[in-house]
C-alpha cells in the first residue's frame, strides 16, 4: 500500500509540475521577426515599426535584440528623443549583442540603434505593450504571411486543455 500512495504522490507531483510549465505564458519576441537583426533596413519597404504594429506585446514578454557586439548596441530612450535620433540620455542602453528586454509596463515603449547614423537610417522601433485582460485566455499570436515576431505559440486553449489533461490524469491515477 506504501508504494502506491508513493507512486500517486510522485505522479501528483510531476502532473502539477507540468501544470507549472504550462501557465507560463510570457513570449521572447525577435525584433524584426524570425531573423531577429537588430541592424540598418535593408530596405526602404522594411520599417521595424510596420513589423512591430503586427505583432503583439504584452506585459511579461521579452522583446530579443540580436546584433553584432561591439558594433552596435540598443538604447531604449524617450518619445523624444526616438523621434530626434537623440542618443544622449538613454533611459537604458545594452551593447551585449544578445539584448533581452523584459516587457514589465503597458504604453508605448521606444528603441534606437546607438551607433551614430544608423537610427536616421531607420534602425528605430516602437512598440505598445498591452496589459491582458486575462492571460488564461489570452489568444495565441496567429500565423501569418509576413515574417512575423519569433513566439512560441502559448493560447489559453492549450492551457486549458492542458490543465483538463492532468486533472484527468491525476484522478484516473487516483482511482487506479
Amino acid at each position: 500500500m506504501a508504494s502506491s500512495s508513493s507512486s500517486l504522490l510522485v505522479t501528483i507531483f510531476l502532473c502539477l509540475s507540468f501544470l507549472y510549465f504550462l501557465s507560463v505564458d510570457a513570449n521572447e519576441v525577435a525584433v524584426g521577426g524570425k531573423a531577429g537583426d537588430w541592424k540598418i533596413p535593408p530596405s526602404a519597404s522594411f520599417s521595424f515599426n510596420e513589423w512591430a504594429q503586427k505583432a503583439r506585446f504584452k506585459v511579461g514578454d521579452f522583446i530579443v535584440f540580436k546584433y553584432e557586439a561591439g558594433k552596435d548596441s540598443v538604447l531604449q530612450v524617450t518619445r523624444e528623443a526616438y523621434e530626434k535620433c537623440n542618443t544622449t540620455s538613454p533611459k537604458a542602453s545594452y551593447s551585449d549583442g544578445n539584448t533581452k528586454v523584459k516587457l514589465n509596463q503597458s504604453g508605448p515603449l521606444y528603441f534606437i540603434s546607438g551607433t551614430e547614423g544608423h537610427c536616421q537610417k531607420g534602425q528605430k522601433l516602437r512598440l505598445v505593450v498591452v496589459t491582458p485582460r486575462n492571460s488564461a485566455f489570452s489568444p495565441a499570436p496567429s500565423p501569418s504571411e509576413f515574417d512575423g515576431p519569433a513566439v512560441a505559440p502559448t493560447s489559453g486553449a492549450a492551457k486549458l486543455t492542458g490543465a483538463f489533461a492532468v486533472v484527468s490524469l491525476v484522478l484516473g491515477f487516483w482511482t487506479f
